[in-house]
């Protein structure tokens, strides 16, 4: 065999190789395409299959008058209303909270409202704070929370039971995991026997408003808390982030909210992928910093030292848990 012979041998040989390489290549980055585009499919299908819960049960939010000013300093602050009842057409809120997340440094907090606090209210007289909705909406109790504690709330969740319950079954049909402290019946509409056990969306919403005890309230808003923290950690699993789109198109299609769907994914991708999951509470009020107060027109209230929670809270809310340095920008 003589040299040319050899040399288009080799380059023949040479040609085969390169041209298996790039076919292979070629199915590797198709592969991963088809991988990406499965995903995403799973993630829509899953978000609207949330979503139709929601539509099924011929629920319709249409949104409510808000007028915000932006913060502009790399946190959201929210404020997330659990609705309680009908009082004389009006709907009154069994739960007030605070939910701040910082952008910057991956942080969650999270701040319980005593509902019995008795607030100077615009436009009205001063009154419990869980009768501001039933006044004037999320707009009067925006207006509220700025007049009293002197916070600019940025955007609002307005959640009703069926909401909770459904989202709960939704992040796990067997139930959420909590240890229930005492056996609880009393102005409940199921009965609760101490010890740890697998809660339903049901039965979980009755352990965090149970009150028929000598904490009241402030037991309550303490399991609320309780239960928001199982809740987080049944979601952080690995079957829970798997479930997300799901939970949030569930939780998107119960709830009314100024946030977009968009705005909501963002900030809740970036607490799971990157934030810190220890969520650092607070609630309002302090330890001796209020008495009750009987008045005439609406009973017993939390009469509280605005001046002491006030400063309190802007401190908590503004002051990072983290020691690095701040990141330069938002995810």
């Amino acid at each position: 065999m003589d040299k040319r012979t050899m040399r288009r041998t080799d380059k023949e040989e040479y040609s085969t190789v390169t041209k298996t390489r790039v076919r292979k290549r070629g199915f590797i980055i198709l592969g991963i395409f088809a991988l990406i585009a499965i995903i995403l499919l799973y993630i829509f299908f899953s978000f609207r299959s949330g979503l139709n819960i929601a539509k099924e049960n011929g629920v319709e939010n249409t949104g409510e008058e808000f007028n915000p000013i932006d913060n502009h300093d790399g946190k959201k602050t929210i404020m997330i209303i659990g609705k309680d009842r009908m009082d004389e057409g009006a709907e009154r809120t069994d739960v007030i909270m605070l939910g701040q997340y910082d952008y910057m440094q991956k942080e969650m907090k999270l701040v319980s409202v005593m509902r019995d606090i008795y607030v100077d209210i615009p436009g009205y007289q001063s009154y419990k704070i869980n009768a501001v909705y039933s006044l004037g909406g999320v707009e009067l109790l925006r207006e509220v929370m700025a007049h009293n504690f002197d916070i600019n709330v940025e955007e609002y969740v307005t959640v009703d039971y069926d909401a909770f319950m459904e989202t709960v079954n939704v992040v796990n049909p067997n139930g959420v995991t909590i240890d229930v402290e005492k056996d609880m019946s009393e102005k409940i509409d199921t009965e609760l026997k101490q010890g740890e056990q697998q809660l339903n969306g049901k039965d979980l919403l009755a352990y965090a408003r149970f009150r028929n005890d000598e904490e009241g309230d402030f037991g309550r808003v303490r399991r609320q808390q309780q239960v928001l923290s199982a809740i987080q950690d049944e979601i952080i699993s690995v079957g829970g982030i798997v479930k997300l789109p799901k939970i949030l198109g569930t939780g998107m299609g119960y709830v009314d909210t100024s946030m977009t769907n968009k705005e909501m994914y963002r900030m809740i991708m970036s607490f799971m992928i990157r934030g810190d999951k220890d969520i650092d509470t607070m609630t309002l009020p302090l330890d001796n910093t209020y008495q009750f107060m009987d008045t005439s027109h609406t009973g017993n209230v939390i009469d509280m030292d605005f001046e002491t929670n006030s400063a309190a809270l802007k401190e908590f809310l503004n002051n990072s848990n983290s020691n690095e340095e701040n990141e330069t920008e938002t995810e």
